[in-house]
């Protein structure tokens, strides 16, 4: 199969990383997504151990259009019959930019009547009951390339499954894991975040130490479509509960000055399977202090987008620029959207790295 991994604008690079070690065949990268070929064991595997993608699509055909009566011959000549069934449910979704075919509703409807058309010739029937499983169609038209796909994760991958309360503007879960990943997080690192929120940072990186797959304890749309062997499913689970390699040695700090929060982070971190591991101390910023020789922090600041909250932001990175102490064994990894971030700080990062939270363009300063 040809499938599409969308991810957040930056992570591409990793996700590519990553798929090859996952050992998809063919990988390709483009703005926003990677492409890849594999067997179900793939897409099971994917979907289960990825820790950058958003979700996990089948490409069921990729063709140009820029009229209604192209767009609808095209999708008509897809094989969708060999994907759904003549009880499936088959919902319609999807997104234009660039193209002479702008309206969405209009793309859904006509998508929809192709398929509808395809499978009635197929299967000798007119009319679709759509009781069973659902099978999401996802289209994408980009300067008139049109890409018809199937999603096969349901949620998005981001939703791990022991995030069922956040904090507000939580930082997203695949782009805490890249960051630490970026930084290096080792088996026995001391990681602090002191704006820890319910706890994702912490969590990723825990989660990335102790290899354990990130989509172990969710669902997935796909282990209900008929096409897929459920074996497929249970020999990849198996293979992430192999895999995973328990360590003693690290230490997560996480400081925040909201209660609620913490103990949000705590509970998250039960779920995840790695609240062992894991320190929280009610604390302001201004009490920050490593007292290890060797440690890093990963953290996600606050920053406003009203005025008054962009100047409580920046009192924040001032006092951060003066806790945070360069010594040999100790690094610093910070996300900000603010482009004086390092002016505030007071300090020029060593490194920085482009990167998304969600739609936010974003830096991560990097000092060591």
């Amino acid at each position: 199969m040809k499938i599409i991994t969308p991810c957040l604008f930056g992570l591409e690079g990793l996700l590519a990383d990553e798929l090859r070690g996952l050992s998809a065949l063919n990988v390709c990268v483009e703005n926003g997504r990677v492409l890849f070929e594999g067997d179900e064991n793939i897409l099971a595997r994917v979907n289960i151990f990825s820790r950058y993608a958003e979700r996990v699509l089948i490409l069921l055909g990729q063709f140009s259009a820029i009229t209604f009566t192209e767009l609808f011959d095209g999708v008509k000549r897809l094989q969708i019959e060999d994907y759904i069934g003549r009880d499936d449910a088959f919902p319609v979704k999807g997104w234009s930019i660039n193209s002479a075919l702008h309206s969405i509703p209009d793309c859904q409807s006509i998508i929809k009547k192709a398929l509808v058309e395809r499978l009635s010739l197929k299967y000798g029937i007119k009319w679709f009951s759509e009781t069973g499983p659902k099978y999401q169609i996802q289209f994408s038209i980009l300067k008139d390339e049109v890409s018809i796909m199937l999603d096969t994760s349901g949620e998005g991958l981001h939703k791990r499954g022991y995030r069922a309360k956040s904090t507000t503007a939580p930082i997203k879960e695949t782009l805490a894991a890249a960051m630490a990943y970026v930084a290096h997080v080792y088996p026995d690192s001391t990681l602090y975040d002191p704006f820890c929120g319910s706890g994702t940072i912490l969590i990723e990186s825990a989660l990335l130490v102790n290899k354990i797959a990130p989509g172990l304890k969710r669902s997935f749309a796909a282990e209900r479509y008929a096409f897929m062997s459920k074996k497929a499913w249970q020999t990849e689970r198996m293979h992430a509960n192999d895999s995973i390699i328990r360590t003693k040695d690290l230490k997560l700090i996480g400081y925040d000055i909201d209660e609620t929060a913490l103990r949000l982070c705590e509970h998250n971190a039960k779920l995840a399977g790695v609240g062992g591991s894991l320190q929280l101390v009610n604390q302001d910023i201004n009490k920050f202090e490593i007292k290890e020789e060797r440690a890093l922090v990963i953290t996600n600041p606050p920053y406003g987008e009203r005025l008054l909250e962009v100047k409580d932001a920046e009192k924040l990175y001032k006092i951060m620029g003066e806790r945070f102490i360069t010594k040999k064994g100790l690094r610093y990894y910070i996300i900000s959207p603010h482009d004086d971030f390092e002016k505030i700080y007071g300090t020029t990062a060593r490194k920085r790295r482009k990167l998304y939270n969600g739609m936010i363009k974003c830096q991560m300063y990097m000092y060591f």
